[in-house]
């Protein structure tokens, strides 16, 4: 994210904010803003005295307050961070005060999680005049292969498409894990590697013939005996291959190709932008409408809802695996 480039440019040029309000539903950056500020600011010899971590569970706005205003000692500034700041939301407004005349002397990192400071409030006015605000996003499901690839071609390593899309459909849309995940492949990996499925089966345990990935192509193409192993496998592996996670993937894929069949123009790029997937991919979703018309399509739609509700323990009995038999047959015939 340029965002974050420039707040860590700014910082290496002696631009600091005493205040940095870092804020939203995706963790992964804020953890990433707080560490770099930890970890670069101050020098080992400064830190002892002039660092502090605090939580907001065992703190007040006050407690706050006042180790902010302290003055460091033998340094020009003192870092005073505090995590799981949304655990002060109840009073965060009571940092007012304080946000319109902070210390310049402290560099105050707030890491407020999951939630959001309201815009017409006085604490957000105060703190974007005096300091900066930096809101965390969550990514959609198909802007995270693209995240996933910019992280690796800065490590100088690729990821092939199949490969990207295995990771996003294990540990969803969750940045930490899926860095994490990374981590443990670069470790193992020389650089310059593109990372392929095989990589993914033996480093980090997701297997590249039995995924979500393969029974949706499968299903695609109406392959019936490999659909039927890929769900064979899964009633091994359940809590590896959810129930509620394979439905969810079907119904999004089913859902795409109703898209399909309504777009005029469907070359590659117009499908792959409308569609919001990778142009790699293209090629399965006009296979896939050859397999199923339009009506076809709606049914499946239909068919899916209905087994999402017997999951959840609706209107049935039937073990998940009984349930995702019936569904795959009434999918394929």
């Amino acid at each position: 994210m340029n965002e974050i480039r420039d707040i860590v440019s700014d910082i290496k040029n002696g631009n600091i904010k005493p205040i940095y309000f870092l804020m939203g539903d995706e963790p992964y950056y804020i953890d990433k803003i707080s560490d770099y500020i930890e970890e670069n600011i101050l020098d080992e010899a400064e830190k002892g005295f002039n660092q502090q971590v605090m939580y907001g569970r065992d703190v007040t706005v006050e407690d706050i307050v006042a180790a902010a205003k302290r003055y460091p000692m033998m340094s020009e500034r003192q870092v005073l961070i505090v995590k799981e700041a949304q655990d002060l939301s109840r009073n965060i407004e009571k940092l007012v005060s304080y946000a319109e005349n902070p210390q310049p002397t402290t560099i105050l990192v707030l890491n407020y999680k999951y939630k959001k400071l309201d815009k017409r409030k006085k604490l957000h006015k105060a703190i974007a005049k005096t300091g900066f605000i930096f809101e965390s996003k969550k990514l959609y499901e198909n802007q995270v292969s693209d995240w996933i690839r910019r992280i690796l071609s800065g490590k100088q390593y690729k990821i092939e498409p199949k490969a990207s899309l295995m990771l996003v459909e294990f540990l969803g849309t969750d940045l930490s894990k899926i860095s994490n995940e990374l981590s443990k492949l670069m470790l193992v990996l020389p650089k310059e590697t593109i990372i392929n499925d095989k990589h993914i089966e033996d480093n980090i345990g997701i297997s590249k013939d039995f995924n979500n990935f393969e029974l949706r192509k499968a299903v695609g193409e109406k392959q019936i005996v490999k659909a039927n192993r890929i769900i064979n496998y899964f009633a091994v592996n359940p809590k590896n291959n959810p129930l509620v996670m394979t439905i969810s993937l079907l119904n999004g894929y089913f859902t795409q190709l109703l898209m399909f069949h309504g777009l005029k123009d469907k070359s590659k790029n117009s499908v792959a932008k409308n569609l919001g997937v990778n142009p790699y991919f293209v090629d399965e979703y006009f296979v896939a409408a050859r397999n199923y018309p339009m009506r076809k399509v709606a049914q499946v739609i239909a068919f899916l809802r209905d087994a999402d509700v017997k999951s959840k323990g609706v209107g049935a009995s039937q073990s998940n695996e009984d349930i995702l038999k019936e569904l795959l047959f009434k999918i394929l015939h």
